[in-house]
């Protein structure tokens, strides 16, 4: 599959899946072009090229990018070193398969973005309980997966896209729309991932309800969740708690049938979407005070107060950069991304500094 690249941005502390990643990356190797940016440690940093060397292409970020969040430091990096016009970015948990690597050739003929659907297999208790996650989003509107294809000249065009936000995936999807780009959301393109590690997904629940906070309906709604539910449950009214419960399942439950998700999503997981939508509610509170504190929240040894930006900021900036597909005034209106709340133009008042460019430092 020469016409396809993919890039793999990695740190790791520690190597406890590091054999199970180097026999997925020596198969990966033999199907497209690999490129794996590695900011771990310098002594992980020589094993990793030790074992991949002659698989993959295996470089650190480049010098010149210093974004806080620095997933996108090695994404900014890979483009820059991809060759084909179709690239795969993934997190070092998706595991792609041949059908899935050719079906995501096939798609970007016809987008600049395509957003695929994960699930995680194998399934312990934990993993059923983010389904439930999945399963509302996709109910609802769209999931964000670890992974997407996207055109690497319409990647170059944006000049990359800004990596001091939180939540990277929905900065990239909203600068690509920004710009005019095309996204596709492959709803029934289903990709592997593993799940976290138990301690891993606990040390998660704040940090993913602070993304949220790019998305304003969506955290006022998990913000009133909380103190409807005790009133409810004051007041004695029982029937419409588990109302409320039933009708999160439901919805799960609607997401896990579309586009032949029950070949790969059990009834299960639909059954944890109240306990889901309970955490998120709790965990929201936290996540705000971290924001009002003028702070944020803390990630990878930095505190990060930005989740992602409105996309009538990132219009203005791709009108000011020349991007004449940002002229379309119809992307400030679409559907919500994010399958909880429709997703209307916000301002933003914080002020950051344009996203690096693929040649130019940040």
């Amino acid at each position: 599959m020469t016409g396809l690249d993919y890039v793999l941005p990695l740190r790791w502390e520690d190597d406890s899946g590091l054999e199970e990643l180097t026999g997925y990356l020596r198969w990966l190797g033999r199907e497209v072009r690999v490129v794996v940016v590695d900011g771990s440690p310098p002594a992980l940093f020589d094993r990793h090229a030790a074992l991949w060397n002659g698989h993959v292409l295996h470089v650190r970020p480049d010098a010149d990018l210093r974004f806080a969040n620095g997933k996108v430091n090695g994404v900014v990096t890979g483009m820059r070193l991809a060759r084909a016009e179709h690239v795969v970015i993934a997190d070092d948990d998706v595991r792609y398969g041949a059908a899935e690597l050719a079906r995501m050739d096939a798609l970007l003929e016809t987008a600049d973005l395509v957003r695929p659907q994960n699930y995680f297999d194998p399934l312990p208790w934990h993993a059923r309980w983010d389904t439930a996650r999945v399963l509302l989003n996709r109910g609802l509107g769209a999931d964000y997966p670890g992974t997407f294809g996207v055109r690497r000249s319409v990647f170059q065009e944006m000049g990359g896209y800004d990596g001091d936000v939180l939540f990277e995936n929905l900065e990239l999807i909203r600068t690509v729309r920004a710009h005019g780009g095309r996204e596709h959301r492959a709803h029934d393109l289903y990709v592997r991932r593993l799940p976290p590690a138990v301690g891993r997904f606990w040390s998660q629940r704040v940090r993913q309800a602070y993304d949220d906070l790019a998305q304003p309906p969506r955290m006022l709604f998990f913000l009133a969740v909380l103190p409807a539910l005790v009133t409810g449950l004051l007041r004695r009214r029982h029937g419409t708690v588990l109302a409320g419960a039933a009708a999160c399942v439901a919805v799960a439950e609607a997401g896990r049938r579309r586009a032949g998700g029950r070949r790969v999503f059990p009834f299960t997981a639909s059954l944890f979407a109240p306990v889901w939508v309970l955490e998120r509610a709790v965990c929201s509170w936290p996540a705000l005070a971290a924001r009002l504190s003028g702070g944020g929240i803390p990630y990878a040894g930095h505190r990060m107060l930005t989740a992602a930006h409105p996309v009538r900021e990132l219009v203005e900036r791709a009108q000011r950069s020349g991007s004449l597909g940002a002229r379309n005034p119809e992307i400030l209106c679409e559907p919500s991304q994010n399958g909880l709340a429709e997703e209307r133009p916000q301002r933003h008042s914080a002020t950051v500094a344009r996203p690096g460019s693929m040649t130019s430092p940040s």
